[in-house]
This record gives structure tokens, C-alpha cells and sequence, in this order.
């Protein structure tokens, strides 16, 4: 991703603002789930399709810039980046998906068009991670439209993104950028498994499987906590001295890590993978390093403004599986269930609809709000929207 705050800064925001939010316990127990500050009480009622309907709009009407695409942020800085509005398709399909709204099919086209006229009439990208986001909400988009636009970019994007695949370095995985063949990263790599396994749904091409399985075989060896199921951020060799860092467990990562676990038990039926993804879910409950009194901890803005939404939005998938057994389903749901009513209530600048990226802090009036941060607020009320209405939060 072409990170217009870099990820330097993140653990900076992290290290140095996060230590209000730590406790003195190692661990941070989610359960049970109690707003310290509790507001409405129980009868309060939550409007979860309305208030997704009015963060979808003011999205658009706020953040919408040139060819279909949107603005960095909602305070006047018109920059294109590639990654986001990768995600921005991914929330356009979930308005879609909710609620039949053709308007919605009008604005993905528009938009999935104008990121190859803004990147310079190209999908291509020297992120590889830009190319996997796009690559996925254009599958997704797919599959909601039956377009065949659509197909053909994720189509193209898989043969770039397989390009950077080597044996050579570090036994296998995708480099995070197509120019830095000793740094592979989490996020160049599980969301690559989940493009393969989705193209692998669609055409049944066995190859396609294989790139699936073959990645997630190398993350798991070299990016997963073979304990606790965290998922460390990347990879490294510089002067000749290869180093993992541990240190960087991000909500995103965590969550393609469990989406590429539930794809690939679907796919072969082999327990392991789901055994994986419901691990990796429980440590999200209780990883001090993302999680304080059972809310998904600030990441700040710029790029880190995106990873809780995307945790979400696999994290939904894991709470909703068939498979899984009562007690962890319960605790899932839950989970997702207090951080949206948090956000519902403390998280969001109404009547604006703009998204803190503090879920227990609304944006202060004229404040700035990245697209990165409102696309999560979205994607965490889509998602419980979507919980809602499958009955998980009665």
C-alpha cells in the first residue's frame, strides 16, 4: 500500500498514545463486556440498516473526488491512494449486497473504472498489497453483479501478484512490494491465499487451489505464533542478518489469517484450517496488543485507520460459521456486537456520520477524518447490519 503515514508512525501512535489504553495485566480479558460509561441502558434501540444507509451516503458525499474515486480525506486533501478505495469498492458491495440498491452497482463500476484512469491508466502497482485489496473487492464485486469487468481486473491482478512469489528467499511468499525481494509480509500474503481460493470457487481451476494452499502453508511457518495464533506483521533480510518481526501484530493481518483459514476448510474440508482461524479468533478476544476493555484498540489514521474494519470484516465470517462450537460463536458475536454498539453510540460525528478512529470517540466538529477511518466505521456497521438481520444479535 503506498501509505501516506508510514507504518513507523503507526507504531509510534502505538507506543506512545497506546499506553493509556494498556492495562497492567498481560493479558486483557474481553470478556465479559462492560462500557465503563455506559449510556441508554437496555432498552436503548439500535438502527443498524439506517445508520449503514447514512454512513454509506455521507461517505459518498463527503469523500467522493474525481473518475468515481474518493479523496484522502473529508477536510479538503484530494490525493488518490490506490488501497483504499480498493476498500471503498468492498463497501459499495456491502450496500449492495443489503440492500438490492442499483444506485450501488452504478458507483462500483464507476469507481473500479476510475482507479485505472487515477493510477495512470493502469491496474498495476509496485504494492503488491494494493493489488490483492483490489484484486478482492473486484472477485466480491463479481460475484454480487456476475459483471465480467470485474473478473478481468482480478484476473489480471492475480497474474502480477504471483509474480513475486520466490523459493529463493525465505523458502517461498509474496514480497510486500515488487521491488523488495527480502520483505514479505502478512498482508502480501494471506489476502493473495484469499484471491486464490475465491478465483479457485469460481473457475475450479486446481492451480488456483494450490496457490492457496501453498501460501498459507508458508505464512503459517513464518508469520503465525504457533501457539497463540497471532499473526506477526512481516519478514525481513538486511545485512545479511533475516529478522521477524514479532512486534507488529495488526488487526488486519489478524483478520485474513482467520478469512483464509474459513476459505480453505470450505474448500478441502481438512479441520486444521478452520482449528487455525478459530484459534487466531480467540487471541483477537484477548491480545493486549489490539484489543483494551474488549474494544479494538486506536490504530490511528492513515493506513492504520483501515485495519479494524478488515478484521471485521472476516472476523463476521468466523462469528457466523456453521461449524464452530456454541461457546466460541457466543464470545464472537458478542465481541463484534459490543464494539459496534460502542461506536453506535460514542463512535460517530452525527448528524455528519463521520467515523472516530477512537470507536469511543466521535470526531470533534471540523475535525479531520482519513477515508480510511470512515470506510471502517462502515464496515463495522455493515457488519452488524448483516449480523442483525441473520439473527446472530437477538
Amino acid at each position: 500500500m503506498k501509505r501516506f503515514f508510514s507504518k513507523s508512525y503507526s507504531i509510534l501512535f502505538l507506543s506512545v498514545v497506546g499506553l493509556g489504553l494498556m492495562t497492567v495485566s498481560c493479558e486483557d480479558d474481553a470478556i465479559p463486556l462492560r462500557d465503563p460509561n455506559n449510556s441508554g441502558g437496555n432498552n436503548f434501540v439500535y438502527t443498524w440498516e439506517k445508520t449503514a444507509d447514512s454512513l454509506q451516503l455521507s461517505t459518498y458525499n463527503n469523500f467522493l473526488g474525481t473518475n468515481g474515486t474518493f479523496v484522502e480525506n473529508n477536510t479538503g486533501k484530494t490525493t488518490f491512494h490506490y488501497w483504499p478505495n480498493a476498500h471503498a469498492l468492498d463497501v459499495l458491495v456491502d450496500g449492495f449486497l443489503r440492500t438490492g440498491d442499483n444506485n450501488y452497482k452504478t458507483k462500483m463500476k464507476a469507481l473500479v473504472q476510475g482507479i485505472k484512469v487515477k493510477n495512470g491508466n493502469t491496474y498495476n502497482n509496485v504494492f503488491n498489497d494494493d493489488m490483492i485489496w483490489l484484486a478482492l473487492s473486484s472477485l466480491r464485486a463479481y460475484s454480487a453483479t456476475q459483471d465480467q469487468e470485474y473478473k478481468d481486473v482480478a484476473d489480471y491482478l492475480w497474474g502480477r501478484i504471483k509474480l513475486s512469489w520466490s523459493d529463493d528467499v525465505f523458502g517461498g511468499g509474496i514480497t510486500w512490494k515488487q521491488d523488495t525481494p527480502k520483505q514479505k509480509n502478512a498482508v502480501s500474503n494471506a489476502p493473495a491465499a484469499i484471491v486464490a481460493i475465491r478465483l479457485y470457487d469460481i473457475d475450479k481451476k486446481p492451480e488456483d487451489l494450490e496457490w492457496a494452499r501453498k501460501i498459507y502453508a508458508w505464512q503459517k511457518a513464518n508469520l503465525v505464533d504457533p501457539v497463540t495464533g497471532a499473526v506477526w506483521d512481516n519478514i525481513s533480510e538486511t545485512n545479511n542478518v533475516v529478522v521477524t518481526n514479532k512486534d507488529w501484530v495488526f488487526t488486519y493481518n489478524m483478520g485474513t489469517w482467520i478469512g483464509i483459514g474459513l476459505r480453505l476448510y470450505k474448500a478441502t474440508n481438512e479441520q486444521t484450517y478452520l482449528n487455525d482461524a478459530v484459534k487466531t479468533g480467540r487471541n483477537v478476544l484477548v491480545n493486549p496488543k489490539i484489543v483494551s476493555e474488549g474494544i479494538l484498540k486506536d490504530e490511528g489514521q492513515g493506513d492504520g485507520g483501515l485495519f479494524k474494519g478488515i478484521l471485521v470484516r472476516y472476523f463476521t465470517e468466523l462469528a457466523e460459521h456453521q461449524t464452530i462450537n456454541s461457546t466460541d460463536r457466543e464470545k464472537f458475536v458478542n465481541f463484534l456486537k459490543f464494539n459496534a454498539q460502542i461506536f453506535y453510540k460514542k463512535g460517530i460525528r452525527r448528524p455528519n456520520m463521520f467515523s472516530g478512529n477512537n470507536w469511543k470517540v466521535a470526531p470533534a466538529a471540523g475535525a479531520n477524518t482519513d477515508l480510511t477511518t470512515q470506510l471502517s466505521g462502515v464496515m463495522l456497521i455493515e457488519a452488524a447490519a448483516k449480523l442483525d438481520k441473520d439473527g446472530y444479535f437477538d
